[in-house]
C-alpha cells in the first residue's frame, strides 16, 4: 500500500480515534490503477462502524474519474448507513471533477468481472437487439410527437418558420442535385453497358432500352437518391442539431418557451418531404440520360428510337412508384437526423458517434422499406 507519487506516503490511511470517528487519509495520485488496487480495501474501510466518517484529501496529487467515483461514492455509503460525513482539504483543481461524479450504483465493481467467452457473442447479440428495440420504440415516439407538432402548425399556419424551411430545402435539394445528377447518370451508363453486354449474347440489345427505363424508374433513381441524401442531409441534420445540443443552444430555446421540435425538426422534416420527390424525378431523368448516352454510341441506336422504346417499355406506374417512395423516405431520414442529432449529450466525440449512427439507421430504414414497397406493389400489380 505504498505509492512512490507522494512522498512515499500510502494512497490510503485509515485510523479511528476515542471519539468515534473513522480518518480515511487519500495520497498520491488516486486513478483508476490504484482505484483498481484498493477497491476493495476502501469497500472494507467504508463499512467500519463509526459515528462520524472523514476523508482527508489534503495529500492527493492526482486525481480522475475513477478516483472522484470512489470517494463520492464512499460518502455517498456512509451517509445512507446514518454516518455523518465531512471531506476536508481537497484542492480546488479536483472539485470540479468530484461535483460531476455519479453514483447509479454504488454497489456495483470497479473491476467488471469476465464473462464467459464462449456466450459472448449470444450476450452481444442480445444487448444489440434490446437496443434496437429501445431505439425503434423512442423513434416511434418521436415519430408520433413530430405529428402532433407537424398538426399543431397546419392548425396554426403561422407557426411555421418559413425562412428556415426555404433555407433547408435549398441545402437539402437545390444543392444536392450535381451530386445526385452525376451519380444517378453514371449508374444509368453502367447500368445500359452491362446490360447490353449480356443481352447482345440473344441478339435482343434493344431490350436494354427497356432494362434501363425499368430498373431506374422503380428502383435505382429513388433508392440512389435516398441513400445520396441520408448521407448528405440526414447527417447535417444529426450534427447541426448535436453541435448544439452540445453548445446547449436546445437548452436555450426551451428556456425561453420555444419548442425545440418546431424550431429545428419541423422546417427539415417539411423541407425534406418537399424536396424529395422532385430530387427522384432528377434522378430518373439522370440514369435514363446515361442509358441513352451507351445506347447511341454503343447499341447505334437514334435519340428517337431510344424514346420510342422507352415509350414501349415502361408504364406510369414504373415512374409513379418511385414518386409513392418519395415522401416516405424523406419523412424517415429527417426524423432519424434529428432524433439522433437531439440524443447528442456532453462532447463532440457524441456529434460523431451520432451523427455516424443516423447516417447508418436511415439508409438501413429505407432499404428495408423499399423492399417493402417492393413487395406491397407485387402483390397489388403495380
Amino acid at each position: 500500500m505504498t505509492d512512490a507519487g507522494h512522498a512515499g506516503a500510502p494512497p490510503l490511511t485509515v485510523d479511528a480515534d476515542g471519539g468515534g470517528s473513522l480518518v480515511l487519509r487519500f495520497a498520491g495520485r488516486w486513478t483508476l490503477e490504484t482505484v483498481r488496487r484498493l477497491d476493495g480495501e476502501l469497500r472494507a474501510a467504508a463499512e467500519r462502524p463509526a459515528e462520524r466518517m472523514v476523508i482527508d484529501a489534503s495529500g492527493l496529487s492526482g486525481l480522475d474519474s475513477a478516483g472522484a467515483w470512489v470517494i463520492r461514492r464512499t460518502l455517498d455509503r456512509a451517509e445512507a448507513r446514518g454516518v455523518a460525513t465531512d471531506l476536508r482539504d481537497l484542492p480546488d483543481a479536483y472539485r470540479p471533477i468530484l461535483d460531476k461524479a455519479v453514483i447509479p450504483d454504488p454497489s456495483a465493481p470497479v473491476v467488471p468481472q469476465a464473462g464467459n467467452p464462449l456466450l459472448a457473442p449470444l450476450e452481444h447479440a442480445g444487448q444489440a437487439v434490446v437496443e434496437g428495440a429501445v431505439v425503434a420504440r423512442n423513434l416511434a415516439g418521436f415519430f408520433g410527437y413530430t405529428l402532433v407538432c407537424l398538426a399543431g402548425v397546419i392548425l396554426r399556419p403561422w407557426r411555421l418558420r418559413v425562412t428556415a424551411t426555404v433555407a433547408q430545402m435549398e441545402a437539402t435539394g437545390l444543392n444536392a442535385l450535381p451530386i445526385v445528377g452525376l451519380l444517378c447518370f453514371l449508374v444509368g451508363v453502367v447500368l445500359a453497358y452491362m446490360g447490353a453486354l449480356q443481352l447482345k449474347q440473344f441478339g435482343a440489345t434493344i431490350l436494354t432500352v427497356n432494362l434501363v427505363g425499368v430498373s431506374v424508374l422503380r428502383e435505382i433513381g429513388i433508392l440512389l437518391a435516398a441513400i445520396i441524401v441520408a448521407g448528405r442531409s440526414g447527417s447535417a441534420f444529426a450534427a447541426q442539431i448535436g453541435t448544439m445540443k452540445v453548445n446547449q443552444e436546445v437548452d436555450a430555446l426551451e428556456t425561453m418557451g420555444l419548442s425545440a421540435i418546431e424550431v429545428l425538426v419541423l422546417p427539415r422534416v417539411i423541407a425534406l418531404i418537399v424536396v424529395m420527390p422532385l430530387l427522384t424525378v432528377w434522378a430518373d431523368a439522370a440514369g435514363l440520360l446515361g442509358g441513352a448516352v451507351v445506347a447511341l454510341f454503343l447499341l447505334d441506336l437514334s435519340i428517337a428510337q431510344f424514346l420510342t422504346q422507352l415509350k414501349a417499355a415502361v408504364q406510369f406506374w414504373d415512374f409513379g412508384t418511385g414518386l409513392l417512395k418519395a415522401p416516405i423516405f424523406a419523412l424517415v431520414i429527417a426524423l432519424v437526423g434529428c432524433y439522433d442529432g437531439l440524443r447528442v449529450s456532453g462532447s463532440a466525440e457524441s456529434v460523431g458517434r451520432y451523427t455516424t449512427r443516423a447516417v447508418v439507421e436511415s439508409i438501413f430504414l429505407v432499404i428495408v422499406l423499399n423492399a417493402a414497397f417492393a413487395v406491397a406493389f407485387a402483390e397489388i400489380g403495380i
